[in-house]
């Protein structure tokens, strides 16, 4: 088990978690306005390319925090503390990762800073790393507390890239 950071020590923010998810929105709302006004000089071929990538990292995100949500089904909240009649989902994308609609969140964050040739919307990507590690921390402490099979899934499939981290 990943014992890196002591979790729940990690603030709640809130019951279920209502201030990680208020913080998430805030970010959101700043990463699409930097990305409108902060627009880069780059031109030509070369904001193609950026478009392309972009929206490839935008299309890949989307795809796995589409999965991500399918694959919980009635589990499925908002909130980072679990549902308490929900079940812990172990397979399917969550068999490669433990937070595959937070990594696709990042992903999309960092498509569209790049789509958009904002420096300070990358910035804002940038922070969306930290921001969700903590806030899986903070989930996996709540996850620990309810299903006693957390630790062993936890201690066989990686946070946010499969097979490294």
């Amino acid at each position: 088990m990943d014992r890196s950071t002591d979790s729940s020590r990690i603030p709640a923010l809130g019951r279920r978690g209502g201030g990680w998810v208020f913080i998430q929105v805030v970010l959101f709302w700043v990463l699409i306005a930097a990305g409108v006004r902060d627009k880069g000089d780059i031109d030509g071929i070369k904001l193609l390319v950026a478009v392309a990538v972009g929206t490839s990292l935008i299309v890949l995100g989307a795809a796995v925090m589409f999965l991500g949500i399918r694959g919980l089904h009635e589990s499925a909240t908002p909130m980072p503390r679990p549902k308490p009649d929900g079940a812990l989902v172990v397979d399917g994308i969550y068999g490669y990762v433990r937070h595959p609609i937070y990594l696709g969140v990042i992903l999309v964050a960092f498509g569209w800073a790049v789509a958009m040739d904002s420096v300070i919307a990358l910035i804002v990507a940038v922070i969306y790393v930290p921001f969700y590690d903590l806030k899986s921390r903070r989930e996996e402490a709540w996850l620990r507390e309810q299903y006693p099979q957390y630790p062993a899934y936890a201690a066989r499939t990686k946070r946010f890239i499969p097979y490294v981290y």
